[in-house]
């Protein structure tokens, strides 16, 4: 079991700092490059817009915002889907290589894609979202093997800078449009800003004691650093940890000891270990109630109020003011 304190709340001034470009790994300085060697083929024109292939739906989300009508986007994980585990298929292959352009999150968090996605860079742009965020900001948890925590979209003002990487890869891209693509990540950046600071006010709502998030798995870290929760997850940072027999019994022993209200489960992880961390608090005389399920690693069916990442964002934190108070 893995426990994190929180670091305190990133204020919303600290929200539009800007960056150093630093790729925070060799696949994603390998995609950085692939950006400049692979200009606008021209197939792409007022008629036919652009294919872009995303791993992850926050990403696929966020290229729809920025790229408007000029995108026409497909995203390879849909509601559900743990990307830790997830593997190419051959539907996949074909969607990446068709694609004019690829986004995905990088920082190892479609760990077994790594391999396809970088040899695709050299074919055409294959873009990490995370590769303009300054390492100084990236979590680094010393069980993750030397990796850093890849979760970025927990911290709203930490997802501001996926998506001006996005809006910049577009234009770059296609630079007969560039004016379009800046003029939509600049009114998605305003409401990202207003996102933010709802969830800072939101999770004001709670005491400092009643700040404890236990999930699943350990996604919730950026979360806990912006918005001021210590957070433990039952299952390492990468779903392909299972949680041990001691680990549950030990985190059931501190829910019962603070007097935690309420657990969540999480809509792409297995509920199993939370249920055996609730069976075995009650066992110990305390009643710990599940809080209600997060989006953590996929949103929800497109058109539900979770189906894109303001509401996914909104969903959570509401679930969890909710839970807690």
């Amino acid at each position: 079991m893995k426990r994190w304190a929180c670091l305190g709340l990133m204020s919303a001034a600290a929200f539009s700092g800007a960056c150093e470009r630093q790729p925070a790994s060799t696949a994603e300085a390998v995609a950085t490059v692939s950006v400049s060697t692979h200009p606008g083929t021209g197939a792409a024109g007022p008629d036919h817009p652009l294919k872009v292939t995303c791993t992850t739906g926050m990403i696929a989300d966020a290229v729809r915002r920025v790229g408007g009508s000029r995108v026409e986007v497909t995203a390879l994980m849909g509601p559900g889907v743990d990307p830790h585990l997830y593997k190419a298929t051959a539907g996949d292959t074909a969607r990446l290589t068709g694609a004019d352009m690829v986004f995905y999150n990088g920082l190892v968090l479609e760990g077994k894609m790594t391999d396809v996605l970088v040899a695709l860079a050299a074919r055409k742009p294959v873009i990490a979202v995370t590769r303009d965020t300054p390492p100084d900001l990236l979590l680094e948890p010393p069980a993750f093997a030397g990796h850093y925590d890849p979760h970025v979209w927990f911290d709203v003002s930490l997802w501001t800078r996926a998506v001006k990487t996005i809006g910049e890869a577009l234009a770059g891209y296609d630079p007969a449009h560039a004016a379009h693509y800046q003029s939509s990540t600049s009114a998605y950046l305003d409401e990202l800003t207003r996102l933010h600071e709802w969830c800072l006010e939101r999770c004001g709502e709670l005491s400092a004691a009643e700040r404890v998030l236990i999930t699943s798995h350990d996604a919730y870290n950026y979360f806990g650093r912006a918005y001021g929760f210590e957070v433990i997850g039952v299952q390492g940072i990468s779903t392909e940890e299972q949680a041990t027999a001691r680990a549950i019994v030990d985190l059931s022993k501190l829910i019962s000891d603070r007097r935690i209200k309420a657990i969540f489960t999480e809509s792409s992880v297995s509920p199993k270990a939370i249920h055996a961390v609730m069976e075995n608090c009650r066992s110990a005389g305390w009643q710990v109630a599940e809080g209600g399920q997060l989006f953590s690693d996929a949103m929800d069916e497109p058109g539900k109020p979770a189906g894109n990442y303001v509401g996914m964002v909104e969903h959570n934190v509401n679930t969890i003011v909710e839970a807690l108070r």
